[in-house]
């Protein structure tokens, strides 16, 4: 089945954008426009984590250094050794502040989440296998941000990223003027329509939530990948150097089973990473479908998702409205994805 006849059949809203090169493949809107704005959950985790990237690149801030150096309150309760790269490779240890489903609830409100950071107790050792911190992720990492340049995170990313880039349509926190185009989440079952419910309050649309909280559409998430596939630079707009995009999709976990998702993944320095069904056993597919080990990308609660493949010059962007709990929607990702690769 065609991708965009996946998509339909699906229900709903969806945008989904394919580039091959310097080619643009696909180009598809169906249930609404290309101007809709997507809740594009944890898709949206590579932007913050790129910005902490770019921040190394020009010395302000060392990875391998702890987050203390530069937040002191951060180290309380023996999160003194927990460093930069540690959170960016989902081995802090510290997978949720209070619990992921408060971590949730409360994230709309950025001081208290941060100061819930600052209080909390890593779960493992840092450094220890992977363990993905959901939405504390976000927050250590954008609070990072705003001590380093004395900037918001949220306003940091729409001058430092999203403008020069030309991602007009992109928001930490979907302001009041954009309100209209954004599209409401739907989910199935009870759980599912009390999580939609939720996600679709206007006060958690319009939170700075790094880890969760950005609203684009598929076209601006392209060119967020065309840019990474293109060693930093598009369209003469140079955002970081071909060494920094290496490292932020240099692996550091090949297989592990993370603690959190209880599943085998691949991670790089905040970036997921695609590879082969060789080998698993559980007969799970990858929502980044049948992707070389070079591609990188991030899933976003199998809602929304966008990867490169550096293998075979792809950038694929797909933005949906369908929040489904359990492994069905990373079979509709996979199958999306699949679909544009036979073609």
């Amino acid at each position: 089945m065609h991708a965009v006849d996946l998509m339909r059949a699906r229900g709903g809203a969806a945008q989904l954008v394919v580039w091959r090169g310097d080619r643009l493949l696909l180009d598809e809107a169906v249930g609404g426009t290309p101007e809709n704005l997507f809740w594009t959950f944890s898709a949206g985790k590579p932007f913050t984590a790129l910005a902490v990237h770019g921040l190394a690149e020009r010395g302000d801030l060392v990875l391998t250094e702890p987050v203390a150096r530069y937040w002191p309150e951060f180290a309380a309760n023996g999160k003194d050794g927990i460093t930069i790269q540690h959170v960016l490779q989902h081995r802090s240890g510290l997978y949720a502040a209070r619990g992921v489903l408060l971590d949730g609830l409360g994230m709309a409100d950025w001081d208290r989440s941060v100061r819930a950071i600052e209080r909390a107790r890593p779960k493992w050792p840092a450094g220890d296998g992977p363990a993905y911190q959901v939405v504390s992720y976000g927050f250590i990492l954008g609070e990072l941000i705003r001590r380093v340049t004395g900037e918001p995170v949220g306003g940091y990313l729409d001058r430092w990223l999203f403008q020069p880039l030309g991602m007009r349509d992109t928001y930490l926190g979907l302001p009041d003027e954009a309100w209209s185009r954004h599209v409401p989440i739907r989910s199935r079952g009870a759980l599912g329509r009390a999580s939609a419910a939720f996600f679709n309050r206007r006060t958690v649309r319009q939170a700075v939530v790094p880890a969760a909280g950005v609203s684009t559409t598929a076209r601006d998430l392209a060119r967020f990948y065309r840019m990474m596939l293109n060693d930093g630079e598009l369209d003469g707009v140079r955002v970081v150097r071909p060494a920094t995009i290496a490292a932020a999709v240099t692996p550091s976990s090949d297989g592990e089973v993370d603690r959190v998702v209880k599943l085998p993944m691949r991670w790089g320095n905040g970036f997921q990473l695609g590879g082969t069904e060789a080998g698993r056993a559980d007969g799970l597919a990858r929502p980044m479908g049948r992707l070389s080990p070079a591609a990188f990308g991030h899933n976003g609660s199998n809602c929304c998702i966008g990867w490169a493949d550096p293998d075979r010059s792809v950038v694929f962007a797909y933005t949906s409205d369908l929040l489904v709990p359990g492994h069905d929607g990373a079979r509709h990702m996979a199958a999306v994805a699949d679909a544009v690769l036979d073609v």
